[in-house]
């Protein structure tokens, strides 16, 4: 069993970390040449994106040159409001992302008050977001939509592979994905029952704890950056 330990005001709260996945795909306009010109550019000079690496990007200047920004957005909103979120969308936090392929890895060490809801902008270069203790492959595509626990394993690997590999991401492959990302805040009683979350499942450890973080069976574990495995820390 998975427990998250989050902050939560001024004290550490617990919660089962959730092992549901919502995906879609969703009909979103290609992004403007001037704009996939501009990403290609702050890659290439401003950014140091190796091999498994997830990095921000300039939400406020891709804004002003991508006229279908809102209704991307939108798309987004829709979606997650036919599943229950209502206006939960428009509330949080937004932020643009590039991958170039991803390591797995969990977020809960930092976002884990947070579900992600990730909108991806690039078109297919055969890549899957995967979520490995859940048997989970989502294609990445242009339109693909997906909310997740942050406390859940997941990585952006090669389509056909189990595992990540740095040699499937080399300098000359086009392998990086653009991806707008939502912290959507898992106490919100929408996102909580979307994705099944059940709180203070370990109050007795909450007290003990100063930082959040993930425990597999109540001991600390990390996960394995090729495999998304867990492995406790000795």
């Amino acid at each position: 069993m998975l427990t998250s330990y989050f902050w939560s005001g001024d004290a550490i709260r617990s919660r089962r970390v959730s092992d549901v996945v919502l995906s879609g795909s969703l009909d979103v306009p290609v992004p403007p040449v001037r704009l996939l010109a501009d990403w290609e550019r702050e890659i290439a000079s401003h950014m140091v994106l190796e091999p498994g690496d997830v990095e921000p990007m300039p939400l406020a200047r891709a804004r002003a040159r991508w006229p279908d920004y809102r209704r991307c957005v939108q798309a987004a909103s829709d979606w997650t409001s036919a599943r229950g979120l209502r206006a939960v969308l428009a509330s949080s936090d937004v932020a643009l992302m590039a991958c170039r392929g991803a390591r797995y890895h969990h977020d809960a060490e930092q976002y884990g008050s947070a579900a992600f809801c990730n909108l991806f902008m690039s078109e297919d270069k055969g890549l899957d977001l995967h979520f490995p203790a859940l048997g989970r492959r989502i294609p990445l595509t242009r339109g693909t939509v997906v909310i997740f626990d942050t406390g859940q394993p997941h990585g952006v690997i090669q389509r056909g592979s189990s595992r990540f590999d740095v040699a499937d991401f080399a300098p000359d492959q086009d392998c990086i994905q653009i991806f707008l990302t939502w912290e959507l805040p898992i106490e919100d009683a929408h996102v909580a029952q979307a994705l099944g979350i059940a709180f203070d499942t370990a109050p007795s450890t909450s007290l003990q704890l100063d930082a959040e973080q993930v425990r597999l069976n109540g001991e600390p574990a990390i996960v394995c950056p090729e495999s998304g495995r867990w492995c406790r820390v000795d």
